[in-house]
């Protein structure tokens, strides 16, 4: 009987037999030859999913405007793929959502131009636009007190505000940054609108993009609370279309998911895009989204070796040779983890253990009571879907090196 795939298996990172390979390689005799922690990417699955992303938009009869989270992939390898997409500054073009100086720079020296290039930070200093205002990238103000500061600096430019609509969605949380229960430290309320409309034309400035982030990994049992984060949206932005900014642009932000554990699907991408047409077809306006997940996780696995399988107290413990410095995304933004041994990625996970890092701190677990295949000290073990927020989100503690990194563009 033939076993059914992984979510996360596609044709870059797929299971031959029983062995994980990645971009057509065997993950196993990779990490044998080069070491671990290992990341291995399919970068061709990057751009695949960029393409679809676009094409699901134009589907929806929208004019689409792709751009890549550079917080969750910033290899160059990664940002030369999709810089190849399209002639840069084309409308098929994919770009980049910065939200640091140092990003933006960095976004520059890979190839991208301004017009491709948004940046979206919040509590910018007078040094960040130092560096900002010369490149004549459009920015995002996200903050009254920064539209102030933005507009002494650069009078008379295009400015985007980031809005805050009091609604969104995480998938498997509900956490106030996206309930909408309290304050939070990003964007513009729909009751401070005016007081911002007003600001920006005493600095001349020309209010040309409506910007929002309200979702984190949703799938589809998550769309209809972004549905209904979107109406309010819609409500904002006709607000400033009435107020005369002269709006040419609707940036959703990011926030979809990628299908990781049993008995999730990959998001309907055209039935998200249609959500994005009820609300923001009829104005007329570019569509931009600025997705991280969506467009990375997929492509890589992170290698690592089973260094301890032991028992505690009565409970198994399985020690790796990686910790949260070579991959926090779990601990920072309380993501899952699907981990298969490699030369058996479809064994029957009969145990379960507790997965333990080699960093010196308690809390340096990846997950406890998970379901996991019976392990050796020696086998090779990959963590699924870890291509944006984790390699570049690397930290030094105890001084453990970062994990390598190999980047396939072709497949074999």
């Amino acid at each position: 009987m033939e076993t059914e795939p992984y979510p996360w298996e596609h044709e870059g990172v797929r299971i031959v037999g029983e062995r994980l390979t990645v971009a057509g390689r065997d993950a196993e005799a990779l990490a044998r030859e080069h070491g671990t922690p290992l990341y291995l990417v399919d970068v061709t699955s990057v751009v695949d999913q960029a393409c679809a992303l676009r094409d699901a938009l134009g589907r929806a009869g929208l004019r689409p405007r792709v751009r890549l989270a550079l917080k969750a992939q910033r290899a160059p390898d990664v940002l030369a793929a999709l810089r190849g997409i399209a002639p840069a500054g084309s409308p098929e073009a994919v770009g980049v959502d910065v939200c640091s100086p140092g990003e933006l720079l960095h976004a520059l020296d890979n190839g991208f131009v301004a017009d491709e290039i948004s940046y979206t930070g919040t509590n910018l200093s007078e040094r960040d636009l130092d560096v900002i205002v010369p490149t004549g990238v459009h920015v995002n103000v996200d903050l009254i007190t920064q539209l102030e500061r933005y507009g002494r600096r650069r009078p008379g430019s295009a400015v985007g505000l980031r809005l805050n609509p009091r609604a969104g969605v995480m998938r498997g949380h509900d956490e106030s940054l996206y309930s909408g229960r309290g304050p939070t430290k990003f964007g513009i309320y729909e009751e401070d609108l005016g007081r911002a409309v007003t600001v920006a034309r005493r600095h001349g400035l020309v209010v040309d993009t409506a910007h929002v982030h309200l979702a984190n990994a949703i799938l589809d049992e998550e769309l209809p609370a972004y549905d209904a984060a979107l109406a309010r949206v819609a409500r904002m932005t006709e607000r400033l279309l009435e107020a005369g900014c002269p709006l040419v642009e609707v940036n959703v932000g990011g926030g979809l998911g990628t299908p990781l554990l049993p008995g999730e699907r990959a998001l309907d991408l055209d039935a998200w895009a249609g959500i994005l047409a009820r609300h923001f077809g009829g104005f007329g306006l570019d569509v931009g989204v600025e997705p991280g997940e969506f467009l990375a996780n997929l492509s890589a696995v992170l290698l690592a070796e089973v260094v301890t399988v032991e028992e505690r107290l009565g409970a198994t413990f399985v020690g790796l040779d990686v910790g949260w410095n070579v991959m926090n995304d779990p601990f920072i933004y309380k993501r899952p983890v699907d981990v298969v041994v490699a030369s058996r990625a479809r064994a029957p996970r009969h145990r379960v253990v507790t997965l333990a890092g080699n960093i010196n701190e308690g809390d340096d677990l990846f997950g406890r009571d998970l379901p996991f295949a019976d392990v050796r000290e020696g086998e090779i073990v990959a963590f699924a879907s870890t291509g944006g927020y984790t390699a570049g989100m690397w930290t030094d503690h105890c001084m453990r090196p970062r994990a390598r990194v190999l980047y396939f563009r072709e497949r074999i």
